[in-house]
């Protein structure tokens, strides 16, 4: 049995893509997966394919109370009370699968002190897909964590080759697990035409990390004008995470708002990872901020345009186009409200030469996403041989 931990619940639906697809690339071995909302997993039946376990002791009960005060007297890590069945549990193999849960402040520690109990009872841990920022290497409490792992599996190669300039030498290189994520495709909406429409993500994440104010939201809305008055295409928002205090519904329904006049911007609704992916497979073009959403696209041979803030949204395009100019508009950079529009423009006019390059790139580059599980096999007893 291999244990999942660092998982904060299907609402968001990288998240959920993530225990699917790993749950895929493990089998036949099974997965006890440790979440921090489990009636999330249970909505979207994610508790179909792997066996969902409470990570958080419940608010209010004897054991939330004694924890509370260790927690308060100092005499416990708050983030035992958090991951207190998780820990407790004590797994053979345990995979990290948070993805990028390293480049947010606050998670490097909590990560660092599990991976540190659980290597002190005799667990292998693997961290699962990751990426991670280049500068946070410089740390030698850092690096020193991540030599604790059994297996680190970077999921683009500007992390991968980050961690092995630093020292770090348990690390392979493989796509992102969701890379192998299936895909449902369910009736489309009046309005969504199939292979001409473009699809359109925008999470609050990414206008918290703009620099000047409100120029996000207004290259979204110059963007969607732009495609109606110059195309004929048609316009999916499409939702990817739906957490009350992250919901990407928030900003995209006030896009919708703006333009549902027009009767060619349609609202798609929240729905699991697979079919949401099977909404953007059938889009001509998508424009996406959350990750695991562009994956969605990139691997279902959709041309593709990231507005990202991170490390992963680059090494991701570089692995697959060879460069990420053109393909990623760090959101940091964003001045003036018709950057996205330009880029968008760029990428309309390389719409051939991209969507063959992904046909013909992306097979062999999904199943390499596959061979990840050999690696966690080796560390399980009695899987391999």
């Amino acid at each position: 049995m291999i244990s999942l931990y660092a998982h904060g619940g299907s609402g968001n639906h990288g998240c959920e893509a993530l225990v699917r697809a790993t749950a895929k690339i493990l089998n036949p071995l099974k997965c006890d997966c440790f979440s921090l909302n489990p009636l999330e997993d249970k909505k979207y039946s994610v508790n179909d394919i792997a066996s969902i376990k409470e990570s958080v002791v419940k608010h209010g009960t004897l054991t939330w109370f004694f924890w509370s005060v260790l927690c308060k007297l100092k005499i416990s890590n708050p983030v035992k009370k958090i991951y207190y069945y998780f820990l407790k549990d004590s797994p053979d193999v345990a995979l990290s699968i948070g993805g990028d849960n390293y480049c947010y402040d606050g998670f490097p520690e909590s990560l660092a002190y599990m991976n540190s109990k659980l290597n002190k009872v005799g667990c292998k841990t693997v961290l699962w897909g990751c990426s991670v920022e280049p500068e946070i290497l410089q740390n030698p409490e850092i690096v020193e964590d991540m030599n604790r792992y059994a297996l680190i599996t970077a999921r683009e190669s500007i992390t991968y080759h980050a961690l092995i300039n630093a020292g770090v030498g348990n690390t392979r290189l493989f796509p992102d697990p969701a890379f192998q994520l299936d895909c449902v495709k369910l009736p489309l909406l009046d309005g969504f035409i199939e292979g001409n429409t473009v699809g359109i993500n925008l999470s609050p994440m990414i206008i918290d990390n703009e620099t000047a104010d409100g120029v996000t939201y207004k290259n979204y809305e110059n963007l969607i004008q732009y495609i109606l008055d110059t195309t004929d295409m048609a316009v999916a928002l499409i939702p990817h995470v739906v957490w009350e205090a992250n919901d990407d519904r928030v900003p995209l329904r006030a896009l919708y708002h703006a333009f549902q006049d027009t009767h060619r911007v349609v609202m798609i609704e929240d729905h699991n990872c697979m079919e949401l992916k099977g909404y953007i497979s059938r889009c001509r073009f998508f424009v996406g901020a959350r990750t695991h959403s562009t994956i969605a696209a990139y691997s279902t041979c959709v041309p593709t345009l990231v507005v990202g803030y991170s490390v992963k949204a680059k090494g991701i395009a570089k692995d697959i186009f060879g460069t990420y100019d053109h393909y990623v508009l760090p959101v940091q950079s964003l001045k003036d409200p018709d950057e996205l529009m330009h880029a968008f423009d760029w990428l309309m006019q390389n719409e051939v030469t991209i969507r063959t390059h992904l046909q013909q790139f992306m097979p062999s580059y999904c199943a390499k996403a596959m061979e990840a599980g050999n690696e966690v096999k080796q560390l399980v007893p009695g899987a391999v041989g």
